[in-house]
């Protein structure tokens, strides 16, 4: 936001120097980016009008113009400006003159004729970056008078740089409140009164899509002179903003823009077909910009409408056909509040930036409609004429925000600034601030300006008086407190001590984006329930990841692509899925590829395998101490023969396997890729350990050779074993495992070994044969095993 400081001084003017106020909007959070004076550095430049223009007899392009600078006599001065023109008043810098860059203007020859000065450009006087030709002045512009003077030029400009919560200062009333407040003074408003209508004509107004606009004021002008010129003052004032002044309709709309914070804008009344009537666009329809480009809508678009076209994009830029023009005769003038959301990202959706997208965007007051119509109105008829239609509003008060009262206690802001901050100040910092303040026992009872969107909690109106306090008035002290050091129930493993875990056993960490792109997802299936950002910085962060494997692959493909043949990284994170609500889980993923060991002689070369990625996967499952197993799954993402669920405690917390080869070739990786996934919070719990005496008799030892069916998984065989067997058994081992000859197809032979051991006696062999019958039965019964062998 870039500001004139005199005309922030005709609102307020403390007095205090240029670097003071600097400094003081600095500390009110308006944070000042860079001042500048308002021109270059220069001298003897005044007010001249050419009196006669003939070609140079030697150059086709260049003038010889007679000149009064009001010095008595005229001044011959050639020049090249394809504006010269008899009549035409601009700057002209006489001999002596010193213009910015220290160039000093002397009496000279171009093409043989004398010159007896130069007229100048916005260039030349540092004014702009225009050099089309000569800066055109007013027709009244008093010829002889300085140029500094006639601009009013000692002035500085000051560039703030904004935080999203303060739209409210997008404006000169808006930064004056503070300023005013801080220094305790008044502001001083512009004075107009409400312009009674001359004639009785408007524009039928309808909102349907009266939440994205629930207020709009309309009001007919006829028979205005657009082709007048704006005054001077104004075109200063819109340049010192970085806008450039194009005719009274547009400039009088961003004047008023600049001044208040009410984005306005001016139709042709002559294009508009009926009525008008705010609504949302249909997908794929096509529009035409100011500014000549065409853009493609779709439903999100707020539009404005006649009977048959679009007339603008809501809140961002009018339309090409609608726009106002020197030689406009009867306007109407638009004044409207937009909903924040509707209008936000749809300038950058277009690849435009305009200063009302900007200030709608972040929010304006849904209450200064009609003071800005008002003073719209005034301002074009004091420069236009014109005659005045009434006011037309329309308006949906259900969805107007609504001011809320917020209760600040003396308890709450001393406990939260540190320090005591006197009750009569606290009213008259508030109050200051345009806050409707009710002081009462040890409270306030505070409702903030409809602008403030940014207050809404106690907080905010803490923030408001520190402010005014200042951050660097504030008493320093020693702070002091109990330390308190959390720590985490045994049962429960931290998340750094399984990333230290990752690292010791051979990963590194990787750190992926949340946002990655709809192809990444649907590469692997996994779009489904994706969240889709609103305003994504490009395609490739354009939704939330669902898992983390479709970021991790692209690291894997970024390293292999950079001759780091063996990769193993994990990474731990967020992963987002929309069901009924937004669904966030913590998740760890580890990847796997490459050889199995370094480069060296002694060691072999294979590559990594599953059951690699399976044992690193046990590390992290062994730390929980509880039950798990793997059971088949139908991942599509995965290799059919190479995946299975990770399964704890009967619940399924994540898969493993070797990710599908079509996909790895689909994103341009050629080697074979392993990898898990798993639920945080399944792996940071943990069983606590019992003491348990040590028997001091022998185990006993059983074997059995099994024919089963070969879909059966051999952890059916463990569990049912645990069932019948109870404490009396220590451990299952399988320790061979046939399929070939003597085997029935689809059948396989498993060796289980089973250890058995009491606490308080020797088991004896008639014991243990029971204990094995009751096994093979229910082998039998429930597996259908046949038994090889014991």
């Amino acid at each position: 936001m870039k500001i004139s400081e005199n005309w922030l001084r005709e609102w307020v003017n403390p007095k205090i120097t240029t670097d003071e106020l600097v400094e003081q909007l600095t500390m009110l959070g308006l944070e000042v980016d860079d001042v500048v004076p308002a021109a270059g550095e220069f001298t003897l430049v005044v007010v001249a009008e050419i009196l006669t223009i003939e070609k140079h007899p030697d150059a086709d392009k260049l003038n010889v113009c007679q000149v009064d600078a009001g010095t008595g006599e005229n001044l011959q001065i050639v020049c090249g400006a394809p504006n010269a023109r008899v009549g035409l008043k601009a700057p002209l810098a006489m001999i002596g003159a010193v213009l910015p860059g220290n160039f000093k203007i002397k009496k000279s020859k171009l093409r043989g004729l004398e010159s007896n000065g130069m007229l100048c450009s916005n260039v030349e006087l540092g004014l702009s970056d225009d050099h089309s030709g000569l800066l055109e002045l007013s027709i009244d512009a008093p010829v002889g008078q300085d140029i500094r003077e006639y601009f009013e030029l000692n002035d500085t400009i000051i560039d703030i740089d904004l935080t999203p919560n303060r739209a409210d200062c997008f404006c000169v009333k808006g930064i004056a409140i503070d300023v005013a407040c801080l220094n305790e003074l008044e502001i001083k408003q512009p004075i107009f009164n409400s312009i009674e209508p001359s004639i009785n004509e408007t524009i039928d107004v309808t909102l349907e899509a009266e939440k994205q606009c629930p207020r709009y004021i309309s009001r007919v002008i006829n028979n205005i002179d657009n082709s007048k010129q704006t005054p001077v003052w104004m075109q200063e004032k819109l340049r010192r903003s970085g806008i450039r002044a194009i005719h009274p309709v547009v400039d009088v709309t961003n004047y008023v823009m600049l001044e208040l914070g009410q984005p306005m804008h001016g139709f042709d009344k002559s294009t508009i077909d009926g009525s008008i009537n705010v609504k949302m666009a249909i997908k794929g329809e096509k529009f035409t910009l100011l500014d000549g480009k065409e853009v493609v809508l779709d439903e999100s678009y707020l539009m404005i409408a006649d009977n048959n076209n679009y007339l603008a994009i809501a809140g961002v830029m009018g339309g090409l056909d609608s726009g106002c023009g020197d030689s406009t005769r009867d306007i109407v003038l638009e004044s409207a509040y937009f909903d924040p959301a509707t209008i936000m990202g749809k300038s950058r959706d277009l690849g435009i930036h305009t200063e009302s997208a900007l200030r709608f965007e972040r929010g304006v007051d849904p209450y200064l409609q009609e003071q800005a119509m008002q003073r719209a109105t005034q301002l074009i008829l004091d420069i236009c004429g014109g005659e005045v239609g009434p006011l037309n509003e329309v308006t949906s008060d259900e969805f107007i925000p609504k001011s809320i009262s917020i209760e600040l206690t003396e308890d709450k802001l001393a406990r939260v600034l540190g320090f005591i901050v006197e009750s009569n100040q606290v009213t008259a910092i508030l109050e200051g601030l345009g806050m409707n303040v009710e002081q009462m026992d040890c409270c306030w009872k505070v409702i903030a300006p409809t602008s403030r969107f940014d207050i809404e909690i106690e907080e905010d109106l803490i923030e408001e008086v520190v402010r005014m306090v200042g951050y660097d008035k504030m008493p320093s002290a020693n702070l002091s407190g109990e330390s308190v050091i959390m720590q985490l129930p045994e049962e429960i493993i931290e998340s750094q001590l399984i990333k230290t875990q990752m690292t010791t056993i051979g990963y590194q960490e990787a750190i992926n984006y949340s946002f990655v792109s709809v192809k990444q997802l649907e590469n692997f299936n996994l779009s489904k329930g994706s969240i889709a950002l609103k305003n994504p910085l490009t395609e490739e962060f354009a939704v939330m990841r669902t898992s983390l494997l479709p970021g991790m692959m692209e690291t894997v493909k970024y390293n292999l692509r950079r001759q780091n043949d063996s990769v193993k990284l994990f990474e731990t994170g967020y992963v987002f899925n929309q069901q009924e609500n937004i669904q966030q889980e913590d998740k760890i993923i580890a990847v796997c590829t490459g050889k199995r060991h370094a480069e060296h002689w002694s060691l072999g070369k294979e590559s990594i395998d599953y059951f690699d990625c399976k044992g690193d996967l046990e590390v992290l499952l062994d730390n929980c101490k509880s039950h798990y197993s793997f059971a088949n799954s139908s991942i599509e993402f995965l290799h059919p023969g190479r995946q299975a669920m990770v399964v704890l405690n009967g619940e399924n917390i994540g898969w493993i396997g070797q990710i599908h080869p079509e996909i790895c070739r689909r994103i341009g990786i050629k080697k074979e890729v392993y990898a898990f996934e798993l639920y945080m919070k399944s792996i940071k719990k943990t069983t606590l350990p019992i003491f348990e005496d040590v028997s001091k008799y022998p185990s006993v030892r059983r074997d059995l050779a099994l024919i089963l069916d070969s879909q059966i998984q051999s952890d059916r065989i463990t569990q049912l074993m645990e069932h019948e067997l109870g404490d009396s058994l220590v451990e299952t081992i399988i320790f061979d495992e046939y399929q070939g000859d003597n085997i029935e197809t689809g059948k396989r032979s498993l060796a289980v070994g089973f250890v058995l051991q009491q606490q308080n006696a020797t088991f004896e062999d008639k014991e243990v044969d029971k204990l094995m019958s009751k096994v093979v039965s229910s082998l039998k019964e429930n597996l259908n095993v046949e038994i090889r062998g014991t």
